[in-house]
């Protein structure tokens, strides 16, 4: 298979660096939530990691720059469909200072996977991506990536780093872990969805049964 031009990579890695320039000196990743995560990405999966090569960036023989290519077996996909079927490999940075991901590959571990589709149809994975071991995600995560994840991709999820922190619009929701576990991923990251209401509006759902009339004030979480 040819390699991933590093064009293509370097665009990738340009539209989601904070600050482009951080590309030189390493891996830097703007927070966000795990919903948030997956309604950017282009392609969600449950997969283990056959086997792992190294592979040139490029098909320029004077571009030294390498990346990993992880031959995958897909177990199932969530989102992507209309673009990809079954996907066989994966590819990512060698160097871990443009946001390259490294995995087990065992056969045994299963991950969720999401990354960018590139034009030629191949799939890129980075740091940037949400990207966990399958049996680190709560039940409500899970449960969320068939749809309810989907549902919320039109609502806005802002993170609150201090007090006061409120909604500026309808459509938003507020994330809070960091304001109450000084963590970014807690609770309300591996426990809620923000949905968009049929008046328009978004608020935090807990997961369990399709969201109908449960929803909570987003003071609580």
């Amino acid at each position: 298979m040819p390699a991933v031009p590093r064009t293509l990579l370097l665009s990738a890695l340009l539209l989601l660096s904070p600050r482009p320039e951080e590309l030189a000196e390493g891996c830097s990743c703007a927070p966000a939530h795990p919903q948030q995560l997956i309604c950017d990405s282009a392609l969600v999966i449950r997969a283990k990691i056959s086997s792992e090569k190294v592979v040139p960036a490029s098909d320029d023989p004077l571009d030294t720059h390498k990346m990993i290519r992880y031959e995958i077996k897909q177990i199932k996909m969530f989102k992507g469909f209309e673009k990809l079927k079954d996907v066989q490999y994966v590819y990512t940075p060698f160097d871990s200072s443009l946001c390259g991901v490294k995995l087990e590959a065992n056969n045994k571990k299963q991950y969720l996977l999401t990354g960018q589709i590139l034009s030629d149809g191949k799939v890129l994975i980075h740091l940037c991506n949400y990207i966990e071991p399958w049996d680190d995600l709560s039940l409500s995560q899970k449960k969320s990536l068939n749809q309810r994840y989907q549902m919320g991709c039109g609502c806005k999820i802002t993170t609150c780093y201090m007090v006061p922190c409120s909604i500026t619009t309808p459509n938003e929701c507020l994330w809070t872990d960091w304001l109450i576990e000084r963590k970014l991923y807690g609770h309300q990251a591996k426990h809620y969805a923000c949905i968009k209401r049929s008046d328009g509006t978004c608020s935090w759902y807990r997961g369990g049964p399709p969201p109908e009339k449960e929803f909570i004030d987003i003071s609580e979480p």
